[in-house]
């Protein structure tokens, strides 16, 4: 009976080690959902906000990104965009936050591939944006590739996937 109880012992004991080891060295796969989940509630925004807080989110969301970032955008209703350099980012996440209210940014389905290298990734992403009064999410698939930087997972190109319609 000792014995019984001394390996359902030793096997919780495992098993919380185990659990232990996963919260505190996670994955590369889950700090690329984690990331993108931080920088979708920088990027959303709600209306009044202060102009300070406004610039310091502009300036935390640029920071999910690398230093020379490439993001082709192509949206069909508001044409295509191309971005280099976190500069550009903090200019536009600042003018969209001028031109928009407020601004609800989700990313409710995402398929990540890590590198075997296990310091790159893969990110495809479903996009929801919903700007203030429309009633309807605009719905885009991009890709987001990730590049293992200083000790950091930052976005090193962000481009849109072209679907059949």
């Amino acid at each position: 009976m000792k014995m019984v109880l001394r390996l359902v012992l030793l096997a919780a004991l495992i098993a919380a080690g185990v659990w232990l080891w996963t919260i505190l060295f996670p994955g590369p796969e889950k700090i690329v959902r984690e990331r993108l989940a931080q920088a979708a509630s920088e990027a959303s925004f709600q209306s009044g906000e202060n102009p300070l807080v406004s610039a310091a989110r502009a300036e935390t969301l640029a920071g999910f990104f690398s230093t020379n970032v490439e993001l082709n955008i192509n949206l069909s209703e508001h044409g295509r965009h191309n971005f280099a350099g976190r500069d550009e980012i903090i200019q536009a996440a600042a003018g969209v936050r001028s031109a928009v209210s407020s601004l609800k940014v989700e990313f409710p389905d995402m398929s990540i591939t890590v590198g075997p290298d296990k310091l790159s990734a893969v990110a495809d992403v479903v996009v929801q944006v919903q700007a203030a009064g429309d009633k309807d999410y605009y719905v885009q698939e991009m890709k987001f590739t990730f590049q293992k930087i200083g000790g950091d997972w930052l976005i090193t190109r962000v481009e849109t996937v072209r679907t059949l319609s």
